[in-house]
């Protein structure tokens, strides 16, 4: 039994589907009429999108409460978790629209929450592809300011996203 444990978590947190569905939904090109089926497309594709942050958010959370209680990532994080949970208890607006809108607020949240739960379990995301970076695979550190120039920051990118430019 315990030998399964494993298998099957991994199967529950298959971050690369949860990002793959997020992104159908947060293209810039993913308006009501581009889908195959709206109202039936995308009525699955939010029943998916509830399911992935009911089964993420706790193990989120799980992983903030091991933070140190007065540690400002945890506060975020724990902040996050809260978002998810009151957009799951809210409804969509009338309409094809309201729909959209609220599919789109859940696969941003969710994009979140799987953020949050790779940089807690010590995986980082790479800023060009927004896979995560696991261990072994060839990566620099990449270090950047704000516009302002008040803050700088570093982080990793795969060697071979190093040229790449985002364009969200």
């Amino acid at each position: 039994m315990s030998a399964t444990r494993p298998a099957i978590e991994a199967l529950e947190l298959d971050l690369s589907t949860m990002r793959d569905l997020a992104r159908r939904l947060l293209e810039p090109d993913a308006a009501p009429e581009a889908l195959p089926h709206p109202a039936d497309d995308l009525a699955t594709l939010t029943c998916q999108l509830r399911g992935h942050l009911e089964l993420l958010a706790p193990k989120v959370e799980q992983l903030a409460l091991d933070l140190p209680r007065d540690s400002v990532p945890r506060y975020c994080v724990l902040a996050c978790v809260g978002e998810a949970r009151g957009k799951l208890r809210a409804s969509p607006l009338p309409g094809l629209s309201g729909a959209v809108a609220y599919a789109r607020r859940l696969a941003r949240t969710l994009n979140a929450l799987c953020e949050h739960y790779e940089r807690l379990r010590g995986v980082g995301i790479c800023p060009a592809c927004e896979e995560p970076i696991r261990d072994g695979e060839p990566s620099v550190p990449r270090d950047y300011s704000s516009p302002s120039g008040t803050a700088a920051r570093s982080d990793l990118i795969h060697t071979h996203c190093t040229n790449t430019v985002r364009r969200h």
